[in-house]
């Protein structure tokens, strides 16, 4: 556990939370907890059982705002996203908002914690709500990342499909529109949630603050829309999947009957020769076989070029 005072932006550190209890002059605290940490926050900030029951519980979390009147505080569940060897994580930040500190709380390494930092020096952040809105734009921000590698990969399976289908394509088709989908019912609460905090209600969030958690909420639609775009899409690749499978075959099938085609004479012609009669004009010629041969060849020589006149080749 690490405790901070935050003052525009520049850090302090703190030895005991207990210290982020009295109300700073200038600037706010910053407590990044783990897990294990919950018992001793509880003592020190009267954190409400249901939340720090939520900390603890290591299924998969919907994003939401509890607001607990009687402690002053607010509490948050945000879920952050991660893209690793084309896996999908969702990790769920947790975060009790006060009125001069912050609290986050999370089970595994959550990235935005450690790229909010500079950050913060930049926008010289100041006050916990401020705070809020910058490591809640960035979580929502990191879904855009998200997205354009799932665009890349329908592209990239897209590309492969006109050039060459094969059988593998439909499980991988299968695969991207169960995530995409999974990611689509994702999304919905934490949507919800950041229209939640784009209320003006809100005592421990600035007025001034709420263009800021609108223009979140915007992005927040942006990726739900694209996602909406891309389950889309992937009903397209399978339609193009399917359409190539018919076509690939209609390709070999044409093949296959001018094969057919071609040798249809050459086995007429041996079909005559082939016949026990006495009398068969050039049957006992000398280079009789010879003959019969290179008109069989000349034959076939033909009705291919023929074939490839007529664009069935």
């Amino acid at each position: 556990m690490r405790v901070r005072l935050v003052q525009h932006g520049i850090f302090t550190e703190l030895e005991s939370p207990a210290e982020a209890l009295q109300v700073p002059e200038n600037g706010f605290y910053w407590i990044d907890a783990a897990a294990e940490d919950l018992q001793q926050l509880q003592e020190i900030f009267h954190l409400h059982d249901l939340a720090v029951e939520d900390c603890l519980n290591e299924e998969e979390q919907r994003p939401k705002l509890e607001i607990y009147d009687e402690s002053g505080q607010y509490f948050v569940v945000i879920n952050s996203i991660r893209f690793d060897d084309e896996e999908i994580f969702l990790r769920a930040l947790n975060i009790f908002l006060g009125r001069h500190y912050i609290i986050t709380v999370t089970q595994q390494k959550i990235n935005e914690l450690r790229t909010i930092k500079p950050i913060m020096l930049a926008e010289k952040t100041n006050s916990a709500d401020f705070f809020l809105y910058e490591l809640i734009d960035l979580v929502v921000d990191n879904y855009f990342t998200v997205s354009d590698r799932f665009e890349a990969r329908i592209e990239k399976l897209e590309e492969d499909i006109l050039i060459r289908t094969r059988k593998s394509h439909l499980n991988e088709i299968i695969g991207l529109r169960s995530e995409i989908l999974w990611l689509k019912k994702a999304l919905g609460p934490q949507k919800d949630l950041i229209a939640k905090l784009n209320r003006k209600e809100l005592r421990l969030i600035d007025d001034q603050l709420q263009k800021y958690f609108s223009d979140v909420y915007e992005n927040t639609v942006k990726i739900s829309e694209t996602f909406e775009t891309y389950r889309d899409l992937m009903g397209n690749l399978r339609e193009a999947y399917q359409s190539s499978l018919a076509n690939r075959a209609n390709e070999i099938m044409r093949v296959f009957t001018a094969l057919t085609t071609i040798f249809m004479p050459l086995t007429f012609i041996t079909g005559i020769y082939g016949m026990n009669f006495t009398y068969i004009p050039g049957l006992h010629l000398a280079y009789g076989a010879e003959i019969a041969l290179g008109f069989m060849f000349i034959v076939g020589c033909s009705m291919y070029l023929l074939f490839r006149k007529k664009g069935w080749l």
